[in-house]
């Protein structure tokens, strides 16, 4: 049976991308156009409403009259700006944030975050790292964000400590491999081939 998540996705594809030396969100993946298509796609499936958060709107494939694109204020790239954008926009009270440079996350995975995140304000992937930006985050989180940008703190991994965060520990750290340069965006493309 096709999960169903009550939440809705938002994908994070604003950030400058300084590493991989051009755009990564528009770079091809798999046989979609660009990975934000391909994550998209994957995604749509199993959420009620799926989001891109961007800076601009840079991409060709969305109907322009679905409403799914939620746009950052000002000049400032910062995933808190980007979250506090996203809280603020949709009514719900919690949704599921994955950057677009993550595409192997699994739906299980996805289904395991959604599922232990009921009693905090987060709840995020971590394997030998913390994925910060992979998880659960609720409307609860807006007054820290707030008070952070007043103080002009933008680390995610800030927020994280200051909230009822809840870790979720998964074994395989090739799963959440995040594409920040040519060597790791050729290793997912590797890895995907290998799957068919």
């Amino acid at each position: 049976m096709t999960p169903s998540f009550e939440i809705p996705c938002v994908i994070l594809c604003g950030g400058k991308s300084r590493r991989m030396g051009e755009d990564k969100s528009l770079l091809p993946f798999d046989s979609s156009t660009s990975l934000t298509q391909y994550q998209y796609d994957r995604l749509k499936p199993y959420f009620k409403n799926i989001y891109l958060s961007s800076k601009n709107d840079k991409f060709d494939f969305l109907d322009k009259s679905s409403n799914c694109l939620i746009l950052d204020k000002g000049e400032v790239y910062s995933p808190i700006i980007a979250l506090q954008t996203i809280l603020q926009t949709l009514k719900d009270e919690k949704v599921f944030i994955i950057t677009v440079d993550t595409p192997l996350v699994s739906i299980e995975s996805i289904s395991s975050l959604i599922n232990e995140s009921n009693n905090f304000d987060i709840c995020v992937a971590q394997t030998l790292r913390t994925h910060n930006l992979c998880g659960v985050f609720s409307k609860n989180n807006l007054s820290t964000i707030n008070k952070m940008l007043e103080e002009d703190i933008h680390k995610v991994g800030y927020l994280l400590k200051n909230n009822n965060t809840k870790y979720l520990n998964f074994d395989n750290d090739d799963e959440f491999i995040n594409l920040n340069n040519k060597d790791e965006y050729n290793k997912a493309i590797d890895i995907i081939n290998n799957t068919k």
